[in-house]
């Protein structure tokens, strides 16, 4: 049998594949990494959009690798994008991780050949590769969204989807904008262009509900202080649902006095970050009498922020158009503030949609036309599915996964599929990605491949893939727990409805990171799950 080209391929070089490629290398293993970027950082390479900046607090947003962390400071509690790509280049210092990566090298096919026991993987430009294993490090948002708008080809402006933004900017200082979209991306452009631009029109469908971020800036006794708590701190985050510090109270709403819970929403609204969600009493996202509580806090506080009743209305409306935090939450500085400004307006695209996009600007069924000279696209991704989906997978009968998952998504454990066999995944589908800080999840998940790697070389077999039975299993553990969640009472990504067609189903596992390390650690006791070869 002829030896493959690798042992390990993986695609993708961000946090995922960055990892494993470090820690298998250690162990002896021959890695090549294909990532389709020019460079390393994954989602921070692409994300070069005006005030791009992660929702995670640095100290926990960051490897665990000791070599990663013993001379790196963040200078602010929120790292922007360039502190950011600055951390990723750091890596590649201390961890030489670019000697074993292919750049510009986007993976189109990929297919598992029983006969030999590896895998062939083909590129964009007609490279390709044998490997015994494939792991798929892509990400939750690699394949964008942008809406069928009519029209926008004919534009005669600089119009960009968030992902896609040019290297050198885009200059709106004195010019007319629109923002399509008010997720993440949307309110992270908002609070930028508001500032440089002549006007300002978002368009807006459903309301964020944006949690203060409280950003601060670091001394250098701050960073010394963090850095020597770094091994706790990577210890405890693993201990926690969300993948940081903050913990539930363990009372449920109605356990507690008025002055209690308000004195409770207080302190963690102060704190700033997703300790509004994280740090909460227990039923928060269970009960929908505890989550309007928490609404109508958020509500109260927002609404006190913005001067225009109409705006005020439809940027924090008494009445929640979802419950908080059952649709992906945003950290926001100064968001709300911009709509007091006298060159921003907002469009409700639930009273009007958009017909046309014509070659100075955007047109509304209300029959207003905006001349914009520049229009960012914030409209999302094919989440959590499309990163994988689209990259010409297929099972070893020919079938594409995105043709295989079209009716519904089955996985193991959110890292392994029945036909896909010495395949894995970090960070996607029916794991916890969405819903967890991404390095916490990303390195529990990583340690269990690593170790199912080991564990299948020490017992001399081939190969491994899940059983049907144990994927049905997963799923129906996954939609139990999200069943009883106010999750599925909401059209969002974590559902798979932010897309046109695709089917609707919990897309990320619920039940908070140490339960999702107990089954994991479960599946390596034995063979119960797998068919082995």
């Amino acid at each position: 049998m002829t030896r493959p080209d690798y042992d390990v391929l993986i695609v993708g070089a961000g946090f995922s594949g960055i990892f494993l490629l470090y820690q298998l290398r250690k162990l002896g293993y021959r890695c090549r990494v294909f990532e389709a970027a020019p460079e390393l950082g994954g989602t921070w390479y692409w994300n070069a959009y005006p005030g791009a900046r992660v929702d995670s607090d640095g100290e926990f947003y960051q490897l665990s690798i000791p070599e990663a962390w013993r001379d790196w400071n963040w200078s602010e509690r929120f790292p922007g994008r360039e502190e950011l790509q600055a951390y990723f280049r750091h890596l590649d210092e201390v961890l030489h991780i670019k000697k074993d990566v292919v750049f510009a090298a986007r993976v189109v096919a990929a297919q598992f050949n029983r006969e030999t026991a590896q895998w062939t993987v083909e590129t964009e430009h007609g490279e390709s590769a044998t490997s015994r294993f494939f792991l798929v490090c892509a990400g939750l948002s690699a394949k964008r969204y942008v809406p069928d708008f009519p029209g926008l080809e004919s534009f005669r402006g600089a119009a960009y989807h968030s992902s896609a933004w040019p290297r050198d900017g885009v200059d709106v200082k004195g010019k007319n904008v629109a923002v399509i979209g008010t997720g993440s991306t949307g309110v992270q452009i908002i609070q930028e262009w508001a500032k440089e631009a002549a006007t300002l029109t978002v368009f807006q469908r459903t309301p964020n509900v944006a949690l203060p971020m409280r950003q601060k800036t670091w001394t250098a006794e701050d960073q010394a202080r963090i850095r020597s708590s770094y091994p706790q701190i990577f210890r405890d985050r693993e201990k926690t649902p969300f993948g940081i510090l903050s913990q539930f109270v363990p009372k449920r709403m109605r356990e507690m006095s008025p002055a209690e819970r308000q004195a409770l929403l207080e302190s963690i609204w102060q704190a700033g970050g997703f300790c509004f969600i994280a740090g909460t009493y227990c039923d928060l996202i269970l009960d929908r009498d505890a989550n309007r509580v928490a609404y109508d806090f958020w509500a109260q506080k927002t609404r006190q922020r913005i001067v225009d009743a109409r705006k005020r209305d439809l940027l924090a409306p008494r009445q929640p158009f979802h419950p908080i935090a059952a649709k992906r939450a945003s950290l926001e500085q100064d968001y709300f503030e911009q709509f007091n400004r006298p060159n921003v307006d907002i469009v409700n695209l639930r009273d009007v949609h958009i017909t046309e996009v014509r070659p100075t600007g955007i047109a509304t069924s209300d029959g207003l036309f905006y001349s914009v000279d520049a229009i960012a696209i914030a409209t999302g991704f094919d989440a959590v599915t499309g990163s994988i989906t689209n990259m010409g997978l297929r099972n070893t009968d020919g079938k594409s996964l995105a043709e295989e998952w079209k009716d519904g998504v089955h996985t193991y454990l959110g890292m392994a599929s029945h036909g896909y066999p010495n395949m894995f995944w970090v960070y996607g589908t029916h794991g916890p990605a969405g819903l967890s800080n991404g390095p916490t999840s990303i390195e529990i998940q990583g340690r269990w491949i690593v170790e199912m790697i080991q564990k299948i070389d020490r017992s001399g077999l081939s190969y491994v893939e899940p059983t049907t039975e144990a994927e049905q299993t997963w799923k129906e553990l996954l939609h139990r727990i999200t069943d009883m969640t106010l999750i599925p009472t909401v059209d969002s990504w974590y559902m798979g409805a932010n897309i046109p067609g695709k089917k609707r189903e919990p897309l990320n596992f619920p039940g908070g990171l140490v339960l999702y390390e107990e089954h994991c650690r479960q599946a390596l006791e034995g063979w119960e799950s797998f068919l082995t070869v």
